[in-house]
């Protein structure tokens, strides 16, 4: 990535990104206890059986691998669909200006000073530079995730997806279609890491799909072409930071009129982000109790993530810009060219809708889960809240275990549950803050990467203590003097 532009016009700075690119290899070198991988090897089908396959190569895939390379556990595998550099949202549907987190975030570096985004932002850009800083631009997030994967050695199979997981003779099969046609791999285990999404689907709410011609509207997921709405009068459906990031890109394409509209009374103004960004809350919410972690994500939930303040303030810069609160949309219909939205307040008309109506917690809307989905357990299966604080969306989230595994529904029905880890936002109820945040990743990782070493050294504890019964290297070799 050197000689390159990347955001802002910042000029990049080689010979500091080389120093730094030492520095890393100085700091894994110097950190590198114990320095032998230990799980025992196992073949199936006549190929190497990989110890964890990682699906999803974006900042949680990442951050998996490393956490498991530092453990010394590296047979592994990550897989993506995507490009190399287009894996996660940076450069694909996120549509705000910068990271929504502070920049002191320490992201998948592990805790390797070296491998942080400040010391790569710094290396790059200079100390200065940090310190002006306001938030990391999310161009520049995607640069820091190419570069760290780079920097780490973690090897990532990009256009390949998992279409199916099959557990197959004590093992997981993952069914993968690749450029080169259908591959089957093993794994003993599998960490999910597919993003927001990734415990079901983008929401398309059954008034707009029923109503509006397909080409009419757009998810805040799909790729949308922006330019092609100038002119046009846009009408958002959401009340979240998403829905104004894709005003505020509408807008700047050239819209000639967007409204956005909120079933809420008011803009939600706090954000719980916030004051989960500590300690405590991070590393040890997923030992509480099911009663307190229901009343926690429930209210968390309640509350939405609000536009940042300069997320409201570059929408509020357009004059042909409006939000309409105590607004949901009742009805659509097509009239002619015209897209027509039934309100509380009467009738608007669109050229275009963008819908930020978030996500659909369902497994068994994902390919890879569906074969399964309908053993896994779900917080409606495993809890009953007290009376007046029921919450479907709560409800309707995989119920996890310790280390994010799946759970039976039906105990003792699917065993191999236990060896499928969720490290998605659908993760959010049972491990709070981690899995696809940033802000939760120092803590979630740790805990996904303790749990799948534990898990493995467990399985092969005979193994290994036939090893140590058999281990008979000297370390006193002589019994006379030196």
């Amino acid at each position: 990535m050197d000689g390159t532009d990347c955001g802002g016009g910042h000029t990049p700075i080689a010979t500091s990104l080389r120093g730094l690119e030492a520095m890393v290899r100085r700091d894994l070198a110097y950190t590198d206890y114990p320095a032998h991988a230990w799980v025992p090897p196992r073949l199936h089908a006549g190929q190497l059986v990989l110890d964890v396959a990682i699906v999803g190569g974006g900042q949680g895939g990442l951050a998996t691998a490393f956490g498991l390379m530092r453990e010394r556990i590296g047979n592994i595998a990550v897989f993506d669909r995507a490009a190399p550099g287009r894996e996660g949202p940076w450069l694909n549907f996120a549509r705000m200006r910068t990271l929504r987190t502070p920049k002191h975030v320490t992201g998948p570096d592990g805790g390797v000073a070296s491998l942080t985004p400040r010391a790569w932002f710094e290396a790059r850009f200079g100390a200065r530079e940090w310190a002006e800083l306001g938030k990391i631009p999310r161009d520049l997030w995607q640069a820091y995730l190419d570069w760290f994967r780079q920097a780490a050695g973690i090897a990532v199979t990009n256009h390949a997806e998992v279409t199916a997981i099959v557990p197959e003779a004590g093992l997981l099969r993952l069914d993968l279609r690749t450029p080169d046609g259908a591959v089957a791999r093993y794994a003993r285990k599998v960490v999910l890491a597919t993003g927001i999404d990734g415990s079901g689907r983008w929401e398309i709410p059954a008034q707009i799909a029923r109503g509006i011609a397909r080409g009419r509207y757009s998810h805040t997921a799909d790729d949308i072409d922006f330019a092609a709405l100038k002119g046009l009068r846009v009408g958002v459906l959401g009340a979240g930071a998403s829905a104004f990031d894709n005003a505020a890109t509408a807008l700047e394409a050239g819209a000639g009129r967007v409204d956005l509209c909120l079933r809420r009374r008011d803009i939600p103004r706090i954000n719980p982000y916030r004051w989960m960004e500590q300690a405590g809350f991070l590393g040890h919410y997923a030992e509480l109790p099911d009663l307190l972690r229901w009343r926690f994500i429930r209210h968390i939930f309640e509350l939405n993530q609000p536009p940042p303040q300069d997320t409201f303030w570059r929408c509020r810069t357009h004059a042909n810009f409006a939000f309409h609160t105590g607004c949901p949309w009742l009805d659509t219909r097509m009239e002619g060219d015209e897209i027509v939205v039934a309100t509380p307040a009467g009738e608007m008309r669109f050229d275009h809708a963008i819908v930020a109506t978030g996500f659909r917690i369902d497994l068994a809307l994902r390919p890879e889960l569906a074969g399964f989905a309908g053993a896994i357990a779900s917080w409606q299966d495993r809890f009953v809240p007290p009376e007046g604080e029921d919450s479907a969306l709560v409800a309707s989230h995989p119920y996890l275990g310790d280390a994010f595994q799946f759970t039976e529904r039906v105990p003792g029905s699917a065993g191999f549950l236990a060896d499928i880890h969720n490290f998605t936002f659908g993760a959010t109820p049972s491990m709070g803050l981690s899995g696809a945040s940033i802000s939760g990743m120092k803590y979630g990782v740790r805990r996904l990467v303790g749990g799948l070493a534990r898990d493995l050294f467990r399985a092969d504890a005979e193994t290994q203590l036939r090893s140590l019964l058999a281990y008979d290297t000297a370390e006193l070799v002589s019994t006379e003097p030196q």
